[in-house]
């Protein structure tokens, strides 16, 4: 591994930390915690994603006009996005599914690190469902 590739992994490793620290801190790695505030009952999870927009809007937007390259080297570049049919059925489905179970890919993926092994079944569906667009894109 170059000297590069381990400064990038080890940024990677140390950002992903934070992230899951940050979500279980503010517990969004608790189903329950999910559910009560899509059912309007609790506003907390509307301040910690408030926060992160706050923090991530600013320096996604400013970084590359301040800096001519990232940190760790590589270059900016813009994600192409696209408004379709496909993207708003997509979006839909993960809403629908993530109101039924409370659970968000990421926040899953962190709440295993709590020993919350029930959310083993949630990332189970999410794999089959992405499995299943994948067979179905293919065709």
């Amino acid at each position: 591994m170059s000297k590069n590739n381990f400064k990038s992994a080890l940024a990677t490793l140390a950002a992903g930390a934070l992230f899951g620290f940050g979500l279980s801190l503010a517990g969004m790695v608790r189903p329950e915690v999910v559910l009560s505030f899509l059912r309007f009952e609790d506003w907390g999870l509307m301040l910690v994603m408030g926060g992160a927009v706050l923090v991530t809007l600013p320096a996604y937007k400013g970084l590359p006009r301040l800096l001519a390259r990232p940190l760790l080297g590589g270059s900016f570049g813009a994600h192409p996005s696209v408004w379709n049919r496909d993207t708003a059925l997509g979006a839909a489905l993960f809403g629908v599914g993530w109101g039924l179970c409370g659970v968000c890919p990421g926040p899953a993926i962190a709440g295993l690190g709590t020993g919350n092994g029930d959310l083993l079944w949630a990332l189970g569906g999410i794999a089959l469902g992405a499995l299943a667009q994948g067979l179905r894109a293919r065709s």
